[in-house]
Parts: structure tokens; C-alpha cells; sequence
């Protein structure tokens, strides 16, 4: 039995949440992709397809090494080494993507940039994720991961609130809408407030990460780099035989494989979709942003408690269903018409109904984000070494995360739309809830 950590080391951990999310709020989704995909662009679907190439390059990259580095990290000990270097990776990509002004004439070090903090930011979720079942007994972890990723979620509405008050302009004026002049003199006509989003990503990292090294407690070092490495070559083929011999976790990993490549695809174009299709500005994206952020923290607050109630399954199924919904809603809102009934130019009902989706996908993958936590300790544990399981399930999350946002890139390239080209995350959700359900009966069998 798992004793319990210290409560500063519990609080330091959940802190982790908290300082890694603002990325996730401001750059992939609400602020820097939208402003990447509409103003670095012709187009905006130029911008949407540029921007699902990128994220299918990152998400191969963590795919390729994550069980590697993720067995070796479990041989050798220590995990808090590794999230300090892919920290500094973080860091140094967010800070490069303030120099993606409107007038440069070569993307190529803002595309680098934004993979490397991509990957950064990946890596430190694999290896915090695996201190979890570390800090509490097996039967609170999933308390323990609906709580933090809730206070991931805080983090990030907080960020949205400071750059909506006090560093970004309502479109034709130079003030905020507190009155002000922007912070720090951005210049909202060269988008400086939403290129902004990487470098402060990087400060509330480095400031709130710090109680995670001082407090969160770690294992001691066992091995040299080296005899982990000789090690993990056939360690990682033992864990392929053991995935093989519990066909249940090959199921599981390929379910979340699909699923949570759909919610990369909902949270990485949400955004964009919105400024292209229903023609939103920065201050509609920023107000849809704190919705969505502040819907993802209750729903990850609820998912942790109903997880620590009835188990993690019942929470992931119920958010995969809700996200499959919400997205065939989404693909029948325009500026013109809600669920096929047309509305007229100056109708607020496109505006409302999308504000209620983009609540409901925050919800949902935050539940589901959660849980999904919850489910690798459950159906790892005692069969996979626990670092190397959580980056095998990275690789299973990055292994095909290049697909849906390859795919949404590629449709979106054929058709011109924006609209269209969201559609192939409906069946990727959709066979993700089949292989889910297939791994949930065969663990069933199995007990």
C-alpha cells in the first residue's frame, strides 16, 4: 500500500497543474493559435492547415521516444531531472513564439519554437503523471488527479482574466477595457499582446513549478544513465510481452489513442474555427476562452470526485459520449443558421449556442483528462513499471495525434473549409468509445 505524501508535497504537485496550464489555455487554444492561424496567414484555413501540420510533427516526435526516456527514467529513479531539462525546453519555446509578428518574412524559427515547447511540455506531463499513484493510496488517485487537473484549469482562467483586463485591446482601440494602456506597451497592431501568450507561459511556469522541486517527493537513484539505458532495450520488449499477455491495456492504450487525439483536435482548433468561421474577434475569443477554462475546472472538480466515487470508467465513457455530441453541434453552428434553423445577421444565437459547446468540451476533456489518469494506474498497475506505462500511454496519446490533426489539416486543404474539416473527429471519438468499452469488458473477463 502506497503511503501517503506529505500535504505540502500533495499541494506542490497539484501546483505542477497549475503552472503548466496557462500554455495549454493561451497558446494551443484560445490566443496563440487563433492569432497564428488569422493574421500569419492568407487565410485562415491556410492557417488551421499549418497549424495541424505542426501539431502532427510533435505529437510524432513524443511518440517516437516517450516509452524509451519513460523506461529509463524508472530504472534510474529519479523523475524530477527529467521534467527539470524538458522544463527548460518548455521554456525557451514559449519564449521564442513572441517573435511571430505579422510582418516576418520566414515562420521557420516560430515553427521550431512551438514544437519545442510542444514536446517540453508533453515530456513534463509523462513524468509528473507518474509520481501520482507515488502520493496517495490506490483508491484516492483519482481524487488526487480530478483536483489537480481543476487547479491546472484555475491557473488558466486566472491568465485569460489578466490578459482580457490588462495586456489585450477590443478590436480599433489602443486601450484595454479597463481603460488603460496595454502592459509592458504592447502594441496591439502588431498583435503583440497575443504573441505575449508564449513568454508569460514561461514565467508562470518557472515561478509556480519551483514548491514541485522543493516539496513533491521523488524516488531515489538506483542506476547510472548508462546501465539504464542497456536495461531499458530489453525492458521495453518485456513490456511489449506484458501488454500482449493483458489484452486489455493494448485495447485501452489504442482507445486513448483516438480519444485524446480528438480532444487535441477540439482544443487546438476550437479556437480557430471560431475566428474563421463564425468571424469572432480577440475579445470574443478571450471571453469564449475564460467559458471554456472555467467549464473544464468544474468538470475536471466533479469528474475527481465522481472518479473517487464510482471509479474513473464511468467518467471517461460519460465525456466521450458528451464530446462526440457537442462536435456534431458545433459542425451545425454558422454565422447564419443554429442546428439548421437560419438566424439573421445580427442575431446573437451562433454566439451563445458556441459558447455553450466550447463550456461542454471544456468540461468533458477536463473530466475526461483526468480520469484517463486514473485509468492507466488502474490498469497498470502491478503489470508495468509506472513511468514507463505513463510514457507508453503518451506514446499511445502522440502515436496518432498526428492523425487528427493531419487529418483536419488535410481535409480542411481539400475543401477550403473550416467547417469540413473538422468533421473527422466524429469517428475518431466514435471508435475510441467502442475500444474503451471492448478493453472495460475484456479487464472485466480477466478479473
Amino acid at each position: 500500500m502506497t503511503e501517503r505524501a506529505s500535504k505540502k508535497g500533495i499541494w506542490s504537485w497539484m501546483l505542477f497543474d497549475w503552472a503548466g496550464q496557462p500554455f495549454h489555455t493561451l497558446v494551443i487554444t484560445f490566443m496563440f493559435a487563433p492569432y497564428f492561424a488569422s493574421e500569419l496567414f492568407a487565410t485562415e484555413a491556410d492557417g488551421q492547415a499549418v497549424w495541424g501540420y505542426l501539431v502532427a510533427v510533435a505529437g510524432i516526435l513524443v511518440a517516437l521516444s516517450a516509452p524509451i526516456l519513460g523506461g529509463i527514467a524508472d530504472r534510474t529513479g529519479p523523475r524530477k531531472p527529467w521534467v527539470l531539462g524538458f522544463g527548460a525546453l518548455f521554456v525557451a519555446g514559449s519564449w521564442g513564439l513572441w517573435w511571430a509578428s505579422p510582418d516576418l518574412p520566414n515562420l521557420f524559427w516560430i515553427y521550431i519554437s512551438f514544437v519545442a515547447a510542444f514536446v517540453g511540455a508533453e515530456y513534463m506531463i509523462i513524468f509528473t503523471n507518474s509520481i501520482l499513484p507515488d502520493l496517495v493510496p490506490r483508491k484516492e488517485v483519482g481524487k488526487l488527479s480530478g483536483y489537480g487537473w481543476a487547479i491546472g484549469y484555475v491557473g488558466g482562467v486566472l491568465v485569460l482574466f489578466m490578459m482580457l483586463l490588462f495586456m489585450v485591446t477590443p478590436p480599433g482601440s489602443s486601450e484595454t477595457v479597463l481603460g488603460n494602456a496595454p502592459l509592458f506597451g504592447l502594441d496591439p497592431e502588431k498583435g503583440e499582446g497575443f504573441r505575449a501568450s508564449g513568454p508569460i507561459s514561461a514565467v508562470w511556469f518557472i515561478v509556480f513549478a519551483i514548491p514541485f522541486f522543493l516539496f513533491t517527493p521523488d524516488k531515489r537513484k538506483t542506476k547510472t544513465n548508462k546501465e539504464a539505458v542497456r536495461e531499458e532495450v530489453g525492458g521495453l520488449r518485456q513490456s511489449w510481452q506484458t501488454i500482449k499477455s493483458f489484452p486489455q491495456l493494448g485495447l485501452f492504450f489504442l482507445s486513448s489513442m483516438l480519444y485524446r487525439d480528438a480532444l487535441v483536435v477540439l482544443y487546438s482548433f476550437g479556437a480557430i474555427y471560431a475566428a474563421g468561421a463564425l468571424g469572432w474577434g480577440q475579445m470574443d475569443l478571450l471571453i469564449f476562452g475564460i467559458v471554456a477554462a472555467i467549464a473544464g475546472a468544474l468538470g475536471a472538480w466533479l469528474g475527481g470526485w465522481v472518479d473517487g466515487k464510482k471509479g474513473p470508467m464511468p467518467v471517461v465513457i460519460f465525456s466521450i459520449c458528451a464530446l462526440i455530441l457537442v462536435t456534431i453541434s458545433v459542425l451545425m453552428i454558422t454565422k447564419d443558421s443554429v442546428f439548421m434553423v437560419e438566424v439573421g445577421p445580427d442575431s446573437s444565437l451562433p454566439t451563445i449556442a458556441f459558447i455553450i459547446c466550447g463550456a461542454v468540451i471544456g468540461a468533458a476533456g477536463g473530466s475526461m483528462q483526468a480520469s484517463s489518469r486514473t485509468l492507466v494506474v488502474q490498469f497498470v498497475d502491478g503489470k508495468l513499471p509506472m513511468t514507463e506505462a505513463f510514457g507508453i500511454y503518451a506514446m499511445a496519446g502522440k502515436a496518432t495525434a498526428f492523425i487528427g490533426p493531419a487529418l483536419v489539416a488535410l481535409v480542411t486543404d481539400i475543401s477550403d473549409s473550416q467547417r469540413i474539416g473538422l468533421t473527422p473527429v466524429i469517428p475518431i471519438l466514435i471508435v475510441g468509445l467502442i475500444l474503451l468499452w471492448a478493453a472495460k469488458k475484456r479487464a472485466g473477463a480477466s478479473a
